[in-house]
């Protein structure tokens, strides 16, 4: 039996038999419709006293019928045709409407979404007759036409008056007042031709391969964040996408109490990062906050491209940095770790392994395992990483049996922890003005001034860069990297001073330090890229922060003075021991 959507709350058997005989009219392939079926589908709405809308393919098939607005039953992303940039969907939509008026807002943007042939907007009398033999006539007062058309290089609607939604402006064509002949003379086949030969000459395609993502990203401003740190963490997430190898097209962002369980974010704002997308030519939606399985899984239906969460795009960027096999061991635990809850329900979403942001580390072969096989994986993987853990311990036992002092570089992400070590100990370790440059511990030999006695040679160590929020699974996997900054005698927190969230940095640094199982050592604040501040953020670092040491490891700037103050700390701390 035909399905019909929408509202179907108190329709008679009779009048849902007449919606599903609807899908046994055809209408002929050079025509948008015929003046019997637009009359039909009117009398229909005028007994249910409800729009309808009948969507129709290019074989003059009707393929849905819904109760209810253009909006309101529209086809859902996933299950519209793939079609290249420069062609639309192959369905048409005709639509009754109570009022007196040419299409909304709502319904235009409907049209925009689906990238419909066409949308017929049947306006309705309220009343008419049924002929002999069955025809109905008299229900249509006037019909309008609507639709897309190609401008400035991109897909977007035409419209007089004009619709603006977030940094764009939507235009349509919409005919006047038409009658059902009007309409019903009109080729079809000559007008979608001419319009997508519009599209190919004037829509700039973009492609979209797996290593380059065209994102749009989408921040919550929830109540309990200030203006500064929804700014700041958005600015944070562009970096990260950017780290990731993807073009941040455009942010969109809503206020909102309190996070809808649902999808995040609220209806109208889901309809318009679905629309966002498409005239953008987007194939990735990134959120500024984790979502639940659910979440996802409502999001793509929804909008019908893939969507990832912040983490996605941190163990995305972990993925293609780690180089040594430790490091891709950790990496490899911690995607899995994510991944896994997240399997159950993706049915044909599996797709989104494909490649690109949030796809990259183990694989398309081990994620489509049984859970089970991914578990056993998982279980291997933790032993490796104990395996590596106990290794590393036994090499920091021997260093201390040597007594060779040994301190950690940590900071958060892009603080310059690399280009310091390389400046300290001539050292070729690679460095990048990106975020998580370095994942793979490296420890390199300094001799610094001792107060009471002869310079002495510690080992000195760049660690991974920390961020806000630092996802739990790489807190797990990466344990036994994390432990070179807890056994370490000594701490440098190195702070990036030209960034404007430095404070913030430094909390989040602090908060994660304070989630060690061992306490670390004692801690120098240590303020690089000074040669990129003025001297009012100088000046205030220095009143918060009065026994820091302030240099610019590019530079080589303050480094004797940090040498000085490092041999105080290793003295201090190998005291404490």
């Amino acid at each position: 039996m035909e399905t019909i959507f929408g509202n179907l709350q108190g329709l008679k058997s009779s009048q849902l038999k007449q919606l599903q005989r609807l899908y046994h009219q055809r209408i002929p392939g050079d025509r948008i419709t015929t003046s019997e079926f637009a009359q039909r589908l009117a009398a229909i709405s005028t007994e249910l006293n409800q729009p309808v809308c009948a969507y129709l393919n290019r074989r003059g098939q009707v393929i849905r019928v819904g109760v209810g607005t253009p909006r309101q039953t529209q086809i859902p992303p996933l299950e519209l045709p793939r079609y290249g940039a420069e062609r639309l969907s192959g369905i048409r939509c005709i639509a009754t409407h109570l009022k007196s008026e040419p299409p909304n807002e709502a319904a235009l943007t409907a049209m925009a979404l689906q990238r419909l042939d066409v949308l017929v907007m049947v306006n309705i009398t309220g009343t008419g007759f049924t002929r002999r033999g069955g025809g109905a006539t008299g229900y249509v007062k006037e019909a309008y036409l609507a639709h897309l058309v190609a401008h400035t290089k991109q897909l977007v609607l035409t419209q007089s008056t004009g619709i603006t939604t977030t940094d764009f402006t939507l235009y349509s064509h919409i005919s006047p007042p038409l009658s059902l002949d009007a309409i019903s003379e009109q080729d079809f086949i000559d007008l979608v031709e001419n319009l997508e030969a519009e599209f190919s000459r004037e829509y700039v395609a973009q492609e979209v391969d797996a290593d380059h993502d065209r994102v749009v990203i989408v921040g919550v401003h929830t109540d309990d964040m200030t203006p500064i740190q929804f700014q700041d963490t958005i600015a944070e997430l562009a970096r990260l996408v950017d780290t990731a190898g993807g073009e941040v097209l455009q942010t969109l962002q809503q206020k909102r109490s309190r996070i809808h369980p649902q999808t995040v974010i609220g209806e109208g704002k889901v309809q318009e990062v679905a629309l966002t997308a498409q005239t953008l030519g987007a194939n990735l939606i990134v959120f500024d906050r984790d979502l639940s399985p659910s979440q996802v899984r409502n999001l793509e239906a929804q909008i019908g491209i893939r969507v990832v969460d912040r983490t996605e795009v941190i163990l995305d960027i972990f993925a293609q940095r780690a180089q040594s096999g430790a490091g891709k061991l950790q990496v490899e635990l911690a995607q899995l770790e994510y991944m896994l809850p997240r399997l159950t329900g993706r049915g044909r979403a599996m797709s989104r392994l494909g490649g690109g942001i949030g796809t990259r580390g183990p694989g398309e072969t081990k994620l489509e395992t049984e859970r089970r096989a991914i578990q056993r994986r998982i279980s291997r993987l933790q032993q490796e990483v104990n395996q590596l853990q106990a290794h590393r311990s036994r090499l920091r036992q021997r260093r201390q049996h040597r007594e060779v002092p040994s301190v950690a570089l940590v900071g958060y992400t892009n603080a310059g922890k690399s280009t310091l070590l390389n400046a300290l100990t001539n050292s070729e370790v690679y460095t990048a003005d990106q975020l998580f440059a370095t994942l793979d511990p490296t420890t390199r030999r300094l001799v610094i001034p001792q107060p009471t006695g002869a310079p002495q040679e510690i080992l000195i160590t760049d660690t991974v860069g920390f961020i806000h929020e630092l996802p739990a699974s790489l807190m797990d996997a990466f344990r036994a990297t994390l432990e070179e900054v807890t056994e370490a005698d000594a701490l440098i927190h190195l702070v990036d001073l030209s960034h404007p969230a430095w404070l913030t940095h430094i909390r989040s640094v602090r908060d994660i330090l304070a989630q060690m199982p061992v306490t670390p050592g004692p801690a120098l604040v240590v303020f690089n890229k000074i040669d990129q501040v003025d001297s009012q953020n100088l000046a205030l670092a220095q009143e918060e922060f009065p026994l820091a040491v302030f240099i610019s490891a590019s530079q080589r700037l303050g480094l004797e003075t940090l040498r000085q103050r490092l041999g105080q700390l290793i003295e201090y701390a190998v005291d404490c021991r």
